[in-house]
């Protein structure tokens, strides 16, 4: 394939911007267009053609999965995941997906990337049966595991091991005990993927472990602050004060 159609599809600019740098400086002809939400994909894919689509796994208007299931299999292009999900959690999707990317990644990876899926562009019918499978085989658990990186190590961490989590612009940092993570969604994409049952926001810049909390001290005015295992203490915001009472009436 000559001139590669490309849709960049991250609500994450800085993202979108290194995925282009590179693809500028790739040996082959391209057309690359951009996106920042879910709604924005499908009305791109709707009125354009492109050969293949650089999803993002979770936005705050939805996942790639709800890209493909509104555009349709049999109209979707070749898929290439881009996540911050850790490689266990993706696994029901990796072999029906051309590829995926873990968050951060190189030139080098994208690379490989776009030549494995110009190879599988040759064979759409196989596309269309594998965009039908990914849709079938989505994961339904909530991930486990997740993925940050400390310089040239990327360290696996266990969600049941984070006390709270707090929002840090488009990333969120994970405070695990003694030890803190700065993982690469923000906090609205990892509320998505974190079980309810276990983890609840309590203000629109944090996100507590139920386990992990010890008491709930009423300040005033539907505000509350969260006392949490090792003495720390987390604020909530008033939206959030009926989610809080509710937590309170669990507990009785």
């Amino acid at each position: 394939m000559n001139n590669l159609r490309l849709l960049i599809v991250d609500d994450e600019p800085l993202i979108r911007a290194g995925i282009l740098h590179d693809l500028s400086e790739m040996p082959f002809e391209h057309v690359a267009v951009e996106c920042g939400c879910v709604e924005e994909a499908v009305e791109a894919i709707r009125s354009d053609h492109f050969d293949l689509v650089l999803l993002d796994v979770q936005m705050p208007d939805g996942s790639g999965f709800d890209v493909i299931r509104k555009v349709g299999p049999q109209r979707m292009p070749a898929v290439v995941f881009v996540t911050a999900y850790d490689k266990y959690a993706i696994q029901a999707f990796e072999v029906n997906a051309v590829d995926y990317l873990l968050k951060p990644f190189d030139d080098l990876r994208l690379k490989e990337s776009i030549d494995r899926a110009r190879e599988r562009l040759s064979r759409p019918a196989e596309l269309m049966r594998q965009m039908e499978a990914l849709l079938e085989a989505r994961e339904t658990e909530w991930v486990q595991k997740l993925v940050v990186r400390n310089g040239d190590r990327y360290d696996f961490v266990p969600v049941e091991s984070i006390d709270w989590i707090e929002s840090a612009n488009n990333y969120a940092l994970l405070h695990c005990r003694s030890q803190d993570h700065l993982f690469g969604e923000n906090l609205t994409a990892l509320e998505r993927m974190l079980d309810p049952g276990k983890f609840t926001r309590v203000h629109r810049c944090h996100i507590v472990n139920l386990s992990r909390v010890v008491a709930i001290h009423a300040i005033a005015g539907g505000v509350f602050d969260i006392e949490l295992q090792g003495g720390r203490r987390v604020s909530t915001g008033r939206q959030y004060s009926e989610r809080i009472r509710k937590l309170l009436k669990a507990g009785t």
